[in-house]
């Protein structure tokens, strides 16, 4: 398995295939529906963004509280796809990897050939195990949006599946032919 740390660039993005297993370490932020909404809206304006874009990851989770003792609570991936009114912008501006679950548009995937991105799943159902991979959280924006406020999560190999790479091969859609037997 390949061990990435952030931020990520074209020469690690470029050299990623469809359904490859990595864990990723370093730092990455976390934003759903709300905040990209509101992350778009700073970039029509000409305002600045809360963090660099360049080379960053965004994951698409909105964290449970934290236990006493504990940076994070559970932390598990959102249905990207709610996200993909927004992502292409993002992307046009920077944003380098995203992390989430299920299907992505037409105009995401091109979006993630283009600025050769990447498009990581996060696998459901398993928050509790993933908030063990966190080491520290904050809240660095948007705080009114309570769980969908923009974190600042450092993350030791998290584990994720190359979904949509940077050459636009889909998991979602060819990785039945490649990856599961059929009787």
């Amino acid at each position: 398995m390949n061990e990435l740390h952030t931020p990520l660039f074209d020469d690690v993005v470029s050299s990623l295939a469809m359904g490859e297993v990595v864990y990723l370490s370093g730092t990455l932020y976390t934003a759903r529906d709300a905040a990209h909404k509101k992350l778009a809206a700073l970039i029509e304006a000409g305002q600045p963004l809360p963090f660099d874009f360049k080379g960053q990851t965004v994951f698409y989770a909105g964290p449970s509280p934290a236990k006493p003792g504990q940076p994070i609570g559970s932390v598990g991936p959102t249905t990207a796809g709610r996200m993909d009114m927004y992502a292409p912008l993002l992307i046009a501006h920077g944003l380098k990897v995203m992390i989430g679950k299920g299907l992505r548009s037409k105009k995401v995937e091109e979006a993630i050939v283009q600025h050769r991105g990447v498009y990581f799943a996060a696998i459901g159902g398993v928050a509790a195990l993933m908030a063990q991979c966190v080491r520290s959280a904050k809240v660095i924006a948007f705080e009114e949006l309570g769980t969908e406020a923009i974190r600042e999560l450092v993350v030791e190999r998290l584990p994720l599946v190359v979904a949509i790479d940077s050459k636009g091969n889909n998991l979602y859609q060819h990785g039945r032919q490649k990856y599961c037997r059929t009787v």
